[in-house]
Parts: C-alpha cells; sequence; structure tokens
C-alpha cells in the first residue's frame, strides 16, 4: 500500500496513540514536583510521531530511514524512562498503564525497524529523485517482473498437469 501522507501510516498512529497516554499518564498526582522526568517523558513520546512524520515529508528514502532511527531511538528512550518509573515507588499505582506503555513502545519500536529495513531493501531513492525516466524504468522493471513470473507460474502448471518434475 502506498501512503499519501504520514497520518495514514500505522506506525504514526501508534506513535501518536503513545504520545496521547504518555501525556494522560504524566498528568497523574504522582508525577507533581517530577517535572524534569514527566516533560523528558513527554518529549520523548512525541518525539516518536514527529520523527516519522518528518521524515516521510523528506522526500527520500535515505532521509526517511534517518529519521526513523531517530523515532526507534526516542521509543527506546520512552521505554527506559518507563523501567525507572516501575523501579520507582512513587508510581506504584502506574504500574499496569506503565506496563501497557512500554508494550506500546516496543511495538512502534519493531514496525519502524520493520519498515525501515523494508526501505533499505528497496530501489526507490524516494520522491524527490523520482522524475518522468525513472518513474517509467521502474514501472518497466516491475512489468517485467510480474510477466517473468506469471510464465513460471503457468509453467509450474502445465508440468503439474502433466505429472512431470521441476
Amino acid at each position: 500500500m502506498k501512503y499519501e501522507r504520514f497520518e495514514q501510516v500505522p506506525v504514526w498512529q501508534s506513535a501518536i496513540e503513545l504520545a496521547r497516554l504518555v501525556f494522560a499518564m504524566t498528568a497523574e498526582r504522582a508525577f507533581a514536583w517530577q517535572g524534569d522526568l514527566a516533560n523528558q517523558l513527554q518529549r520523548a513520546a512525541l518525539s516518536v510521531s514527529n520523527n516519522v512524520a518528518e521524515g516521510f515529508e523528506r522526500g527520500s528514502t535515505n532521509e526517511l530511514v534517518a529519521f526513523l532511527y531517530y523515532a526507534r531511538g526516542s521509543a527506546g528512550e520512552v521505554r527506559s524512562m518507563l523501567c525507572l518509573l516501575e523501579r520507582m515507588e512513587r508510581f506504584g499505582n502506574l504500574k499496569s498503564q506503565i506496563s501497557d506503555l512500554k508494550l506500546l513502545a516496543e511495538s512502534c519500536s519493531r514496525q519502524i525497524r520493520a519498515w525501515a529495513d523494508h526501505l533499505q531493501n528497496s530501489e526507490i531513492k524516494g520522491q524527490r529523485h523520482l522524475n518522468e525516466q525513472t518513474r517509467e524504468t521502474f514501472d518497466q522493471t516491475r512489468r517485467a517482473e510480474a510477466f517473468r513470473q506469471k510464465l513460471r507460474d503457468m509453467t509450474e502448471g502445465r508440468r503439474a498437469e502433466s505429472g512431470e518434475k521441476s
């Protein structure tokens, strides 16, 4: 599926939910007088979705991959702070929320990694690098591969009908 806007990307949607839930949790009484910790946790959580969005808008695959890794780093930062909160008695009443947030941050990290891996194995350099000639070359290559696959499928189908082994 081709996404036209970063708001359509599933990992961005997960990251926005992560930020929303972090902001909700840090509004809890346990965070009173813990301003720096709450602020850093909020900024790291917001950084995940912001880096996905910024990379998406950059127009090149290399820049998108770089920003995806920044986003992944921020997801790790969120998890690290949540691990600290788990170990502090002050946040004992938030253990369930903290656990859920850790899982969501980890999910974002896995999604980002999978997307980055996919992009790094792609021949497309990004929208910024596409012109009419590169688009046509890419489309021709894709059509040729689809045709070759169709031929292979037909050949295997005929072999199967005749009982021949490949």
